[in-house]
C-alpha cells in the first residue's frame, strides 16, 4: 500500500461499537469525505432492521455494491466511510476496489457495547439485534488491511488510536 496516497477507511464494527462518531472525527482530521454506511441502506432494509430482523446476504449485496461504488469514487483522493463490514467476504468486496482501502475494526465486549445501543435515541438498529452481528462478526484476518481498535476509552481516545493505527499502515 502507498503510504502518499489519501487512504480509504472503512470504520468497521457491530452496531452500537462508536462507528459513526469516529469515522466523521477521523474523516474531519485528514480533511477527507465521510459517508454514513446507514445512508446507503434501502428503504426495505431499514424497516426490515427496525422490525427487529437481521439482514440476509441479498439484503446486504446492493448495500454493499453501493459503498464499495462510493470508495471507488474516492480512489486517490481518500474517503472515510462507515460499514459493519461484519464478514471476511463483504470486506473482500470492499477492498476489491481499490489497495488504499484500509479497515478499521472497533471492538468491544457486548456488555459496554450493548449499555451504547440502550443509551442511543432515534436509531433503526434495535439493541435485540445486537446477537445476531456478534455471531456473525469475522475479526480481520492477518492478511487483511487493516487493525483492531479498542472501544473501551472515550471517542477521543478511540480516535486517537484509530489514527495511529491509519498512520502506522
Amino acid at each position: 500500500m502507498s503510504h502518499n496516497a489519501a487512504p480509504l477507511i472503512v470504520v468497521m464494527g457491530v452496531s452500537g461499537s462508536g462507528k459513526t462518531t469516529v469515522g466523521r472525527a477521523i474523516a474531519q482530521r485528514l480533511a477527507v469525505p465521510y459517508a454514513e454506511a446507514d445512508a446507503f441502506h434501502s428503504p426495505q432494509n431499514v424497516a426490515k432492521m427496525r422490525a427487529g430482523t437481521p439482514l440476509d446476504d441479498e439484503d446486504r449485496r446492493p448495500w454493499l455494491d453501493a459503498i464499495a461504488a462510493w470508495l471507488a469514487e474516492h480512489a486517490g483522493r481518500g474517503g472515510v466511510v462507515t460499514c459493519s463490514a461484519l464478514r471476511r467476504r463483504y470486506r473482500d468486496r470492499l477492498a476489491a476496489v481499490s489497495p488504499e482501502v484500509f479497515f478499521l475494526h472497533l471492538g468491544g465486549s457486548a456488555e459496554l457495547i450493548a449499555g451504547r445501543l440502550a443509551e442511543r435515541k432515534g436509531h433503526f438498529m434495535p439493541t435485540s439485534l445486537l446477537q445476531s452481528q456478534i455471531d456473525a462478526l469475522e475479526p480481520l484476518e492477518a492478511d487483511e488491511a487493516g487493525a483492531a481498535v479498542p472501544i473501551d476509552g472515550t471517542p477521543e481516545q478511540t480516535t486517537a488510536l484509530a489514527l495511529a493505527a491509519v498512520e502506522d499502515r
